[in-house]
């Protein structure tokens, strides 16, 4: 199989244009027309990975941590990162990292934690914002069912659980063609009247090419007339964190234990049990405490994340209980979804999770 046909699938479950502005999601080191016929799947890249990766004669690891956030200067083996880079290509093998354009997806980390606690229907806690557009395009009506479906096709029109969403009006648009004009319908020289429909389609802003191409490909005008509107709309599918309901209170100490074989976690950090019982759960994978206002603000009983520092758990001011389960702990089934997503496009391409622990934190008991 190409590198690219894995690639544009991951990246379709989660587009890269969707990562935060500090990350490195995508691929890192390799050629997208190289064949590629063992994957290793990692949460984090590192020297016993690709170690690992050489002794099953894997040519491509898939971490979710990218090895490399920033620029490199050197590559002279003084840091882990340089040596795993440097490991990387000369056994090539091909790296590639899908980070938080996975934390930022319905169907992401997040949506592991959930299936993992059991919450029932969970909806993103953060939503983005600039992400949504509006397109609104003039179209005959003659041609209008042919345009819609074009946009419908190139991803315009899914609202929430909802697919091919949109909104027409009916109207008579007017032209006149001078002599350098083609016209498709009418005289050059006279104005012509035409019954149009206005179609009104939103779309995620990083499908925007895709969807124009669509519109011109399928539009009889040699001249298309639209509007592209962007919207201060919140995506409800895409944004930080997430939040549910259990299918049952627990109290706060057998929640804690809950949570602690659910995760499968050795340590739980956590502040004041509430009380009250704990039903209502939000969770962010990974450094999430950014967020513990909006789980506030949410009703959430319980706030699972990772990475507090000592005077942030003060912030819970005894609102909601903060869990703090580790980062690699709080992302660890993340290796397994991108296996089952794998598995389940390409059956038969060979793609296994590592026996390594990347965790950099041991405990102590």
């Amino acid at each position: 199989m190409k590198l690219i046909e894995l690639t544009r699938f991951l990246e379709s479950l989660a587009p890269l244009a969707l990562q935060e502005s500090y990350d490195n999601s995508g691929l890192i080191i390799g050629d997208p027309k190289q064949d590629v016929n063992k994957a290793l799947v990692s949460l984090d890249c590192t020297e016993s990975i690709i170690d690992e990766a050489i002794h099953n004669q894997c040519d491509l690891v898939i971490t979710h941590h990218p090895i490399v956030f920033k620029g490199m200067k050197r590559f002279n083996n003084a840091s882990y990162i340089e040596r795993v880079v440097t490991k990387a290509i000369r056994h090539n093998i091909a790296l590639y990292a899908i980070h938080t354009n996975l934390d930022n997806v319905e169907g992401g980390v997040n949506t592991k934690i959930m299936e993992r606690l059991g919450v029932e229907k969970p909806i993103v806690l953060a939503p983005k914002k600039n992400i949504l557009k509006k397109l609104r395009v003039f179209v005959p009506f003659t041609h209008s069912e042919t345009v819609k479906n074009a946009l419908f096709a190139a991803g315009a029109g899914d609202i929430s659980n909802y697919s091919e969403c949109s909104f027409s009006g009916k109207g008579v648009g007017t032209f006149l063609a001078n002599e350098q004009a083609d016209p498709t319908i009418g005289t050059i020289g006279l104005r012509e009247e035409v019954e149009e429909a206005a179609i009104e389609v939103l779309y995620p802003s990083y499908l925007e090419r895709n969807i124009l191409i669509a519109m011109f490909e399928t539009h009889p005008y040699e001249e298309v007339a639209y509007d592209i509107y962007s919207l201060d709309n919140t995506h409800q599918n895409v944004g930080s964190g997430m939040i549910g309901d259990l299918p049952s209170a627990l109290n706060s100490k057998d929640f804690l234990a809950f949570l602690k074989e659910k995760m499968e976690v050795r340590v739980i950090r956590y502040t004041q049990e509430p009380n009250k019982p704990i039903q209502r759960v939000a969770v962010c994978g990974g450094a999430g405490s950014f967020l513990l206002q909006k789980a506030i603000q949410a009703g959430a009983d319980v706030f699972i994340s990772a990475d507090f520092k000592y005077h942030e758990f003060f912030d819970a001011e005894d609102k909601i209980m903060i869990a703090d389960i580790g980062h690699f702990e709080s992302e660890q089934f993340t290796q397994h979804l991108l296996l089952e997503v794998i598995r389940k496009k390409f059956p038969n391409f060979a793609i296994q999770i590592t026996k390594e622990s990347t965790n950099p934190i041991k405990y102590y008991f």
